[in-house]
C-alpha cells in the first residue's frame, strides 16, 4: 500500500500545509470540503502542489514530521524541484482520468 507525503497551498507562494495520507484522493477531497483540517479550512490552503510516495508508513510520518519542521524557504525549493508552476496536482491527474 503507498502511502503519501504532502504539501497543500492556498496560492502561489502562498499558505504552507504539509501531511501524510494512504488515500491521497480521498484526503485531499476533505481539505477541500473543509473536514481535513481546522487550518486548511481556515486559511483556504487546498492547492495539491508537492506529493512524495513511500511504501512504508514510518518512512512516511517521519518525512511529514521532517518537513514540517524545515524553514519555508526549504519547503518552497522542494515544490519548485517538482512544480515549478505552481500546479494543482490533484487537477492535472482529475483532468487525465
Amino acid at each position: 500500500m503507498p502511502y503519501y507525503v504532502y504539501i497543500l497551498a492556498s496560492q502561489r507562494n502562498g499558505t504552507l500545509y504539509t501531511g501524510s495520507t494512504t488515500d491521497l484522493e480521498r484526503r485531499i477531497g476533505e481539505h477541500r470540503s473543509g473536514t481535513g483540517s481546522r487550518f486548511t479550512s481556515a486559511y483556504k490552503v487546498f492547492r495539491l502542489v508537492y506529493v512524495e510516495p513511500h511504501d512504508d508508513w514510518e518512512e512516511a510520518h517521519l518525512r511529514e514530521r521532517r518537513i514540517k519542521r524545515w524553514r519555508r524557504r526549504w519547503k518552497l525549493r522542494l515544490i519548485e524541484a517538482t512544480n515549478p508552476d505552481w500546479q494543482d496536482l490533484m487537477a492535472a491527474e482529475e483532468a487525465s482520468d
